[in-house]
């Protein structure tokens, strides 16, 4: 599959960074501060539209397997970026560990850095998750399980796990890993956002069911409430010059500013750009821009694109464009995450290849699971990221 060319993203980001850093009053602002709306607004202003896909490669379940030593396959990740490249993605999302950092902080650095290189030759930056409170609980290091038949994401792992979120004397741990990676590359053009925590108040029980109370600490919120805010604090204090973001996800909700609770009000009060997950149609997606718009900060879906529950490219993608929201949807290339089958395979786990792809866009050999959607996306990312 060829990629289109396009002008070197390296030495354009460059030039709006230095920018940025130097010569806009707007960032006369002490080191450590939340962004102003002012600043917030004019980084949107000069950063091209992020539109891609939340990215683990088809050989990895979940983010340790993409980023340990003896699995990290930069050549796979390479050719499917090139698909990436190719369909108009200017920026793709990716999950980072805790335990990567404990493990070896220096080899994984240097994958990291490795990956973002290869990202960039596509000209393709990355928005890079630290934490995640979502699926399994229990990380382990070393060799990761199969994946499990039929079953939506059935080797991911949070980060912090229980163990780690419980035990106060590991949070030191946590704060090294944070100012580790994000003072490694605070001033890196190719790290476009940082993603401070996933769906920090999200219990999984729709996974684990009756276990779940075997699974996650019963105080987990609590625990969350307050590590998230020094998570935010640690990525200041390390430098970061890129904006920082925790998205609000709690679809009964749709971010009521009339119904937050504790977790989202701090996400919303530390972010210096909004923002959000979304698997419903046009009409809930519309629900929350109104209730986010407000803020007068740039929006961000991070998640998005559910086929079964009406969200779908056409016209999803489209709207975000004419709206001017970055958008990833979840899912790119069919493997091991298992996210072509629905979340409702915890209940009941498919045997075969499900009527309708869940998330995805290619199976593993790069053909499109639907041309028409390739087509489409197409479509909308030559009109916007020129």
């Amino acid at each position: 599959m060829l990629t289109r060319p396009r002008a070197p993203r390296i030495f354009a980001s460059l030039i709006l960074l230095a920018t940025i850093l130097t010569s806009n009053p707007l960032n006369a602002q002490q080191p450590g501060e939340r962004w102003s709306t002012a600043k917030a607004n004019l980084w949107q202003e000069q950063t091209p539209w992020l539109v891609g896909a939340n990215f683990t490669p088809a050989y990895a379940i979940n983010q340790l397997e993409m980023f340990q030593a003896d699995t990290f396959d930069l050549a796979a990740i390479d050719r499917e970026l090139a698909w990436a490249e190719d369909l108009g993605f200017t920026s793709i999302r990716v999950y980072l560990h805790h335990l990567l950092w404990e493990q070896d902080a220096d080899g994984f650095l240097e994958r990291l850095d490795q990956f973002l290189a290869t990202a960039d030759e596509h000209h393709i930056g990355v928005m890079l998750v630290l934490f995640d409170s979502v699926w399994d609980p229990n990380p382990q290091l070393g060799k990761q399980r199969a994946p499990q038949q039929g079953l939506h994401n059935s080797g991911w792992v949070q980060s912090p796990g229980a163990k780690d979120l419980k035990d106060r004397s590991r949070h030191a741990l946590l704060e090294s890993y944070v100012k580790g990676v994000v003072g490694k590359f605070k001033n890196d053009p190719r790290v476009q956002v940082w993603d401070v925590w996933n769906e920090p108040d999200n219990l999984n029980g729709n996974s684990y069911g009756e276990n779940n109370l075997n699974q996650e600490p019963q105080e987990k919120l609590a625990l969350v409430l307050e590590l998230l805010p020094q998570a935010f604090e640690w990525a200041r204090e390390a430098g970061a010059t890129q904006p920082l973001t925790a998205g609000v996800w709690l679809s009964d909700r749709k971010a009521d500013p009339k119904r937050l609770n504790e977790i989202e009000k701090v996400q919303l009060e530390q972010s210096d750009v909004i923002s959000f997950h979304c698997y419903g149609g046009l009409k809930s997606l519309q629900t929350w821009i109104n209730h986010l718009r407000p803020l007068d900060r740039p929006l961000i879906c991070t998640e998005y694109m559910a086929r079964p529950n009406g969200s779908e490219f056409d016209p999803i993608l489209g709207y975000f464009a004419d709206q001017n929201i970055g958008a990833y949807n979840w899912g790119f290339v069919a493997g091991k995450s298992n996210t072509i089958y629905p979340w409702d395979s915890w209940q009941k786990p498919y045997a075969d290849e499900p009527p309708v792809w869940f998330h995805d866009i290619f199976r593993a050999d790069g053909t499109p699971y639907r041309q028409a959607e390739v087509d489409y996306i197409r479509k909308v990312t030559d009109a916007n990221t020129k």
